[in-house]
This record gives C-alpha cells, sequence and structure tokens, in this order.
C-alpha cells in the first residue's frame, strides 16, 4: 500500500526540519525567506499543511541542500501535492492526533509496539473491539470498528512491515468492562490466528519477567530510504511523534530490555493456548 499524502508531507515536513536545524537557521528566518509567517513553517514541519514547490525549492537553497539530496526532496514534495487525504465518512471519526500514526503504519518497514493493560489495536478481535467501545461509552461504534478493522489490512500488503507486539499478561486478563471470559477467549483465539501470518510477531512479558519496571505503552516505527524513524506515546489528552535520536535510542533500550524478558514465540503461543483453556472452563463452569 502506498504511503499516503499525510504521511508524505510528515516526511517531508520532518527533512525539512532537520535540515533547518543542520544551517542553524531558526524557523522566524525561514518565515522572513518565504515571506510567511513562523507559524506557518511551523506547520509545514509537522505536516499539518501542505507546502508550494517552489517555497520547497527556496528553502532547499537557503538550507545548502543540493544535488541528489535535493532532488529526492523534491519529489517528495511533488508526491504530498499530489491528493487530499481521506478523512472524510465514518474515517472522520478517527482523532486528528491519530491520524499520522494511521497514515504512516502501512508504509513502515518495521514497527516494534508495547502494551501493557490492553491489546493493541491492531490485534484486537471484533468482540474485543465492540466491548471496548461500547464501555468507552461511544456514540458512532460502528465507525470505530470499521477504522479498526481498515488499520487490519496492513497484514494483508504484499510487503507488510515486520510488526512486532510485546504485550504484558496483564493485557490477557483485564478485559474492556470487567471479567468478560467469552471475550476474551475470542480474543486469544484471534491471537493465536494472527500469530501465523507472515511478519507478525505477539511475545507475552509474564508476571514472572525478570524487569526492574515496565515502562508506559510506546510505538517505535522504522522506515525506508530518507523518512526518518520515530516513537509514537499516547497519553489521555492526544499522542506525540518523538524523532529526535538520544529519544528514540531511549525507546529503543527499553523495548530491548522488554524483549529480552518476554517469552519466545513458541512459549507465548503455549502461553496464550493454556489461557484459552482457562477461559473455556470457565465459560463452561
Amino acid at each position: 500500500m502506498a504511503s499516503t499524502v499525510t504521511s508524505r508531507r510528515k516526511q517531508l515536513g520532518n527533512e525539512l526540519r532537520h535540515a533547518r536545524l543542520a544551517a542553524k537557521m531558526t524557523q522566524q528566518q525561514v518565515a522572513e525567506v518565504l515571506g510567511c509567517t513562523q507559524g506557518k513553517v511551523n506547520k509545514i514541519e509537522s505536516g499539518a499543511v501542505g507546502v508550494k514547490l517552489g517555497d520547497v525549492r527556496t528553502m532547499l537553497e537557503t538550507f545548502g541542500v543540493d544535488g541528489d539530496e535535493s532532488e529526492a526532496l523534491l519529489r517528495l514534495a511533488r508526491a504530498a501535492a499530489g491528493n487530499r487525504g481521506a478523512w472524510s465518512g465514518y474515517r472522520s471519526v478517527v482523532p486528528h492526533w491519530f491520524r499520522t500514526f494511521t497514515d504512516l503504519e502501512p508504509a513502515a518497514v518495521e514497527i516494534m509496539t508495547w502494551h501493557g493493560e490492553r491489546i493493541p489495536g491492531p490485534l484486537q478481535s471484533e468482540h474485543y473491539m465492540l466491548k471496548q467501545f461500547t464501555e468507552f461509552g461511544a456514540t458512532d461504534v460502528t465507525s470505530l470498528v470499521r477504522n479498526r478493522l481498515d488499520r487490519k489490512a496492513v497484514f494483508d500488503q504484499p510487503q507488510p512491515p515486520y510488526y512486532r507486539f510485546i504485550i504484558s499478561e496483564a493485557a490477557l486478563h483485564r478485559a474492556p468492562g470487567g471479567q468478560a471470559p467469552a471475550v476474551m477467549l475470542d480474543q486469544i483465539e484471534h491471537l493465536l490466528e494472527l500469530d501465523r501470518r507472515q511478519r507478525v510477531y505477539i511475545h507475552v512479558l509474564s508476571f514472572g519477567a525478570r524487569l526492574a519496571a515496565v515502562p508506559n505503552d510506546f510505538t517505535i516505527m522504522r522506515f525506508p530510504e530518507r523518512t526518518r524513524d520515530f516513537v509514537y506515546v499516547e497519553h489521555s489528552a492526544g499522542g506525540v511523534y518523538l524523532d529526535e535520536q538520544k529519544d528514540f535510542q531511549l525507546f529503543v533500550d527499553a523495548w530491548d530490555r522488554l524483549r529480552g524478558a518476554a517469552l519466545e514465540r513458541q512459549e507465548t503461543r503455549e502461553f496464550l493456548e493454556t489461557m484459552a483453556e482457562r477461559y473455556r472452563a470457565e465459560m463452561g463452569a
């Protein structure tokens, strides 16, 4: 699946920002060169708005970027100007701060995600989704479920990203809305099915894992060619995208610690099968 206009804008904005910093210029100085406001430059760098090809050329010349690097960014600018993002209809229920994530997800070459208390969206069964959105009191459950099911298309791409999940054992016990053996049995059977897919790796971090502490949920995204890798951290008021190398490395190190303590793939399958049997027994009780 080709990357969307939103993802291309994000990629272009990232590259322009890093080129500006390498040239030791401020956003205000760039705004004076372009004849616009500092706020407009900030929106260009964040990918919130498009940018004219002529303005990209001016920025690259100002930053001293030329040759193959300049041509690559101009091609990206042309691609980003091609079409509008498809955020109408049922997709409009997706929060603005999460749209960049879902646009970039199919364009990644590797995604590594950690979740401590809930099943991550791409792994959720439809039964689990319905229960979760209903318990949240969502007003448009159908659109939310359709959006989440759309994300699963990432697994069906000709060359999907390597998608690596670490899930705490707690997420396998905590059903949306409280105890619900039928929901969790459906969810665990869904995990076992997904784990058979190419490039999907699921690992459980058991309660007995040897770790000093576990971090909050996060997702690491790696991309091909010029696109800058980043970490996505979600919180109650939105989401944060971190791509500075020092920040990025902190999360890579945290991932490595979690992965070292988590169960191996076959051990995870055995663990999930045991939990499925337990939920079947609860339903029969």
